[in-house]
């Protein structure tokens, strides 16, 4: 039980967030300067890979800004309109961003690769887009590792593996920076065997078929930060470990005879809800049954730092449900 709830602490704490702003303004510069020189070593080696490659570093780009966007609106305060947070807004905008990758470039790099396949393709001279695949290599692996010295900085803050901690963790903008930047990084490989396969053989054949494998490769990153999103957007509970401490919290406060009922809810990598029907003893006075109340979500704050908002509901036992 120790290991589980340590691997659902990223979760359960959310913090880890300060950092994405930076992460991603990182990775949309990089990708920015990246898409153009790799559309111009695209149209003078006539290589579809590399054009496909452009189109890749071109999503990336609209992810990020999406991403980014995602930050500033999620971070509004609670207001009359929307009293529970923007914090769901982030999921919308990252939703949209999984959109832009599959879109942007999952569909034209299978497009241009199906084209050069069944059309041919004349081989150019491939010497500046190699030039340009090794900058761009540089440039998404600088990138690549801001987002896994954070990643892997709060894997190592609750003890758990990288893997887990990129699969829980709420904070999907920098999910988003960690998988995008790890396919950019074998695109450019993918890319790179194209090229080189295309000047040792005289045939178009292997640049439409590195074409094929990058659009695949963006079909699979679209896919999984599409789904992500959308178990958020759809509402996704604390882990079951986490459900289990807080109803043994709630259970052992004064006056609580039990917890009928308990819903929770992520609704930010910062911020979840929690509302539980309660059983009260029946001999408390209304005093009592106001400040159990008052300590149940106290205790629940200060245990539980991604718990923002406690609801509870005096209810009887016949009633629950």
């Amino acid at each position: 039980m120790a290991d589980q709830r340590a691997a659902e602490a990223a979760e359960e704490d959310g913090s880890g967030g300060g950092e994405s702003t930076s992460t991603v303004i990182v990775a949309a510069l990089a990708n920015l300067g990246i898409a153009v020189a790799k559309a111009v070593a695209g149209v003078l080696g006539g290589s579809s890979a590399m054009l496909s490659e452009a189109a890749h570093s071109v999503a990336d780009t609209v992810t990020e800004v999406l991403l980014l966007t995602s930050l500033k609106r999620s971070a509004r305060p609670a207001d009359e309109d929307h009293p529970l947070g923007h914090g769901p807004e982030r999921y919308i905008w990252a939703l949209l961003a999984a959109v832009a990758t599959f879109v942007g470039g999952a569909v034209f790099s299978l497009y241009d690769g199906f084209h050069t396949l069944t059309h041919g393709e004349d081989p150019g001279d491939p010497l500046a887009s190699y030039l340009v695949l090794a900058v761009a290599f540089l440039l998404e692996g600088y990138s690549l590792r801001t987002g896994l010295k954070q990643a892997r900085g709060e894997a190592a803050r609750y003890r758990v593996s990288f893997g887990r901690y990129l699969r829980r963790t709420p904070d999907t903008a920098v999910k988003a920076v960690v998988l995008e930047d790890s396919a950019a990084l074998a695109g450019l490989l993918l890319a790179a065997g194209g090229l080189l396969g295309g000047q040792l053989t005289g045939s178009g054949v292997w640049d439409g078929v590195a074409s094929l494998c990058i659009g695949a490769l963006l079909l699979y990153v679209a896919w999984v930060l599409g789904r992500s999103n959308a178990e958020f957007l759809i509402g996704r509970p604390l882990p079951a470990s986490v459900r289990e401490r807080i109803r043994a919290e709630l259970a052992a406060v004064e006056h609580i005879e039990a917890v009928l009922e308990l819903t929770t809810l992520v609704q930010g990598p910062r911020e979840a809800l929690v509302a539980a029907k309660i059983d009260l003893r029946d001999a408390s006075t209304a005093a009592e049954v106001e400040w159990a109340c008052e300590r149940a979500e106290r205790r629940l704050r200060e245990l539980f730092p991604i718990v923002r908002r406690v609801y509870l509901d005096p209810t009887p036992p016949t009633r629950a449900g």
